[in-house]
């Protein structure tokens, strides 16, 4: 998704690999592109959207929306399962997502939004998504009051994101490890808003709150953008020196290329309904 911070936050140094990327000022579309549909094709990434689609009851003649949605790809899925009758808004800050959702699924609908200020009117929706979103938000609430103002009554919401502080990579230094992932979580308005979106939800006035949890793992070059970031965020909050970045990240790299790199990340899922 968009709301991912795969960028650099400042000089890292490391293997040529790690050093162009971290110098780049962020990837370009098409590289963004590359690392989200990696992601995507996950199947624990297949498996827990199709899970949201679920827990929505996504049904012919639904009016649905996806907040948050990135290149569109459950945007476009979800429009398969509501039929011509339905209808599914895809929403995202990023115009040039917005774009690329717009050429990939035409069959749904996509327009450049805020997820706190939705161009829709209110109780006019059956059906409420939002992936990886309220991580981005210095205030998840004000997205689920919007949330609550869009839904009709007897409308479903499910939130699906990842918790930032619970992050694991495989290293042989475990304290330096700690605090990279730490800084990184740093970087994020709300990192630990996915732990929080049962007691959001339920303060947001909706009912029948319900949650699970998940594991992702990644284990290629794909999730490198990632890792660069997280090191970068390190040196420039001071957490790490830089010859221990550089150590750090040929770690990383070096694990890349022989087959060994993992890293993991717990994600919620969380479904409600508007009274």
């Amino acid at each position: 998704m968009t709301t991912e911070n795969t960028s650099t936050a400042g000089p890292v140094t490391g293997p040529p690999e790690a050093a162009e990327a971290a110098e780049a000022p962020g990837p370009g579309v098409p590289d963004l592109l590359a690392v989200l549909d990696a992601v995507d094709n996950l199947p624990e990434s297949v498996e827990m959207r199709r899970r949201t689609y679920g827990l929505l009851g996504l049904g012919a003649g639904m009016s649905v929306v996806d907040v948050g949605c990135g290149a569109g790809r459950a945007a476009g899925e979800m429009a398969s399962l509501v039929a011509e009758r339905g209808s599914v808004l895809g929403v995202d800050l990023n115009e040039d997502m917005v774009a690329a959702a717009r050429a990939r699924w035409p069959e749904a609908d996509f327009r450049v939004g805020d997820a706190r200020a939705l161009p829709l009117e209110g109780s006019s929706l059956d059906a409420y998504r939002a992936e990886k979103v309220l991580h981005d938000l210095p205030d998840p609430a004000a997205a689920l009051a919007e949330a609550y103002r869009v839904l009709a009554p007897g409308g479903r919401i499910v939130l699906l994101g990842q918790d930032w502080d619970g992050w694991v990579v495989d290293s042989a230094n475990r304290d330096l490890t700690l605090r990279i992932l730490r800084s990184w979580s740093d970087t994020i308005p709300s990192p630990d808003s996915a732990r929080g979106f049962r007691r959001l939800l339920r303060e947001a006035g909706f009912a029948d709150v319900a949650s699970e949890a998940r594991c992702v793992q990644f284990t290629d070059r794909a999730f490198m953008p990632a890792v660069v970031g997280a090191a970068g965020a390190a040196e420039a909050s001071g957490a790490a020196d830089p010859d221990d970045v550089r150590m750090w990240l040929t770690e990383q790299q070096e694990r890349m290329d022989s087959g060994g790199f993992l890293a993991l990340a717990p994600f919620v899922v969380a479904s409600a309904r508007k009274p």
